[in-house]
């Protein structure tokens, strides 16, 4: 129902694309409307969809009328930082002057951080060995953080690819932020509203896992939303809308595959894997990917194949054979293979890879596919 669908509009309906410098965001795009890496990446260089520190300090590719809302849940992430490095003995005072620094640097020119520190030279300070061990080495990345938070820099990808972790920052301008802004509790709402539209269905506290709410903030931010049992006794909440959509739904008789990556919303948003489950997989055992069975798991093992909402398999790729090992959990049929086929093609002709993060590599990948192969 996506297709020929912008990625701004995906992002928006279906949800914000989780990013540790892997493919999901490109995995989840293509896998809900085909959407190829070159109109991705446009849409990055047109700042149609960004990639923002968001709830619970983590980043996520957003839509641009959602920038605000994403913004302000990373802020309590930023001033955590803050505190850390004032643990540290770096006065709120110093972080104030770098900052002022760093955004009268960019703002003529994107810079990398290492061109980034020598403009500001001794405005940066080394934390030493104390700062190493709490993540902080120098004041610099307090700075950033908080300036992303603000909305008054972005992070801009050098290459212009979100699979990618090489970073520029440039000046923001008009901040998201700026002008009518929601405040902190509206933005609060506003993600509870998004997020019960993605997930159709979750319960509370799997909605202060993904926004790192306290309680207090979280009853408060649902509030106005009138949430209801998705079905009589159930702990799922849904909007009022959706809970109706639900008791009307029929699933399609047809399969509809599509292989997502490890963290894809499907899964990240709830941390519910087992839901997805028929219960006959659940004691599924996976080999050398994981010692538990598949039912013990809150999160993805490896790379996923979805359909109709059920997981029926896991795969990822093998760049030295240019194809996708996988095992599937129902029978294979040709819309299976088809789909296999085709998000091949896509990972080998436009991606090149498909790293499921920063810390993936072809080599440290290798057992993984024996595994997978293993358990056709």
């Amino acid at each position: 129902s996506l297709d020929e669908t912008s990625p701004a509009a995906v992002l928006a309906r279906t949800g914000w694309a989780r990013s540790v410098g892997g493919v999901n965001p490109y995995l989840t795009l293509f896998s809900r409307a085909g959407v190829g890496r070159a109109a991705v990446d446009d849409a990055v260089a047109d700042v149609a969809i960004h990639e923002l520190p968001s709830a619970r300090a983590c980043t996520y590719v957003v839509p641009a009328p959602q920038y605000a809302v994403a913004l302000r849940a990373g802020e309590p992430s930023a001033g955590a930082e803050l505190a850390t490095a004032a643990k540290l003995g770096v006065e709120r005072t110093e972080i104030d002057r770098l900052q002022a620094a760093v955004v009268d640097a960019v703002s003529d020119e994107p810079l990398d951080p290492k061109r980034l520190r020598d403009v500001l030279g001794g405005a940066v300070r080394s934390l030493g060995d104390a700062g190493r061990k709490k993540g902080l080495s120098t004041t610099l990345p307090v700075a950033l953080g908080l300036l992303q938070s603000a909305g008054e820099i972005r992070r801009v990808p050098v290459e212009g690819r979100l699979d990618r972790q090489r970073f520029a920052y440039a000046r923001w301008s008009p901040s998201p932020l700026a002008g009518s802004a929601p405040t902190p509790e509206e933005a609060r709402t506003e993600l509870a509203r998004l997020y019960w539209t993605w997930t159709g269905g979750a319960t509370l506290a799997q909605f202060r896992w993904f926004s790192a709410f306290t309680a207090r903030d979280a009853k408060a931010a649902v509030q106005p939303l009138g949430l209801r049992p998705l079905s009589e006794g159930s702990d799922l909440l849904a909007l009022p809308d959706d809970a109706k959509a639900y008791a009307d739904y029929e699933a399609p008789a047809s399969p509809c595959y599509a292989l997502v990556g490890w963290i894809d919303g499907v899964v990240l948003l709830r941390r519910d894997l087992a839901s997805m489950l028929d219960p006959a997989d659940a004691g599924r055992g996976l080999g050398t990917i994981d010692n538990r069975p598949l039912g013990e798991l809150r999160d993805l093992p490896a790379q996923g194949i979805v359909d109709r909402g059920r997981l029926v398999g896991l795969w990822d790729y093998d760049p030295d054979a240019g194809e996708i090992a996988w095992a599937s959990f129902v029978p294979p049929d040709d819309a299976l293979h088809d789909a296999v086929e085709r998000t091949a093609a896509f990972v080998r002709d436009e991606l090149g890879d498909a790293r499921g993060s920063s810390l993936d590599n072809p080599a440290s990948r290798r057992p993984k596919l024996a595994a997978l192969r293993a358990l056709r």
